[in-house]
């Protein structure tokens, strides 16, 4: 992934992979800390292939509440491992915890409609921001949860509650195509990304087609 995502012409990518009520491979029984360190594997594995090819691989996941989901950065694998309290924490323990670490709660594509989710829920007070902008939505290269009235929902409720806004590939394979965050400088670690957008610095977003400003609007 790390290797596909350089060669469409990324800097960096951060790993966000489902967590343990999302879709992932891992035994559910085994002990906290042995489940964090299989979870951390592909991160792990991309960040080594990304430092010997000047690639940045940073660690992000994706928390899942009965198909209402979040972009979680800014913590690592030491934290989950300290705070096995995040498995099981509702919607507004979760951004309480992550907040107070420092770290950053998006919620992610906030109005798909899929078998998976049974409902649209929103929670402004118990996020740090939205994903305006989901790559899967619009791209003409998406095969799967195309709807882009799905982001303008998103980027209208970002700014109804005057929350920052991301963008994301939300790619699950190596099909690279596109959506993302475009910063004017080269970013040092996830925390430097969290920064920029929690304090509201200059970027861009695209869902691989076009480009966005940070508010939303077509560029």
């Amino acid at each position: 992934m790390a290797k596909a995502a350089k060669e469409a012409g990324y800097t960096g990518i951060i790993v966000t992979d489902h967590n343990w009520y999302g879709n992932n491979c891992i035994d559910p029984k085994l002990p906290w800390e042995q489940w964090v360190e299989e979870f951390c594997k592909g991160y792990e594995d991309a960040k080594s292939w990304g430092e010997e090819n000047d690639f940045q691989v940073f660690f992000g996941y994706e928390a899942n509440y009965r198909g209402t989901e979040f972009l979680i950065y800014g913590v690592d694998k030491a934290w989950l491992k300290a705070h096995p309290q995040i498995k099981d924490a509702s919607i507004q323990e979760q951004y309480q915890m992550i907040h107070g670490a420092g770290g950053l709660v998006i919620q992610a594509h906030p109005y798909r409609k899929e078998d998976y989710i049974p409902e649209i829920r929103l929670f402004p007070e118990d996020v740090d921001g939205v994903e305006g902008i989901n790559a899967t939505h619009s791209c003409h290269l998406s095969q799967n949860h195309n709807d882009p009235e799905w982001d303008t929902m998103a980027v209208a409720y970002a700014g109804e509650h005057h929350l920052p806004m991301t963008a994301g590939s939300d790619v699950h394979s190596t099909l690279i195509f596109g959506g993302g965050v475009a910063f004017k400088r080269k970013l040092s670690c996830v925390e430097d990304y969290c920064h920029g957008i929690l304090t509201g610095e200059d970027y861009i977003l695209t869902n691989g087609d076009a480009w966005f400003t940070k508010t939303g609007e077509l560029i």
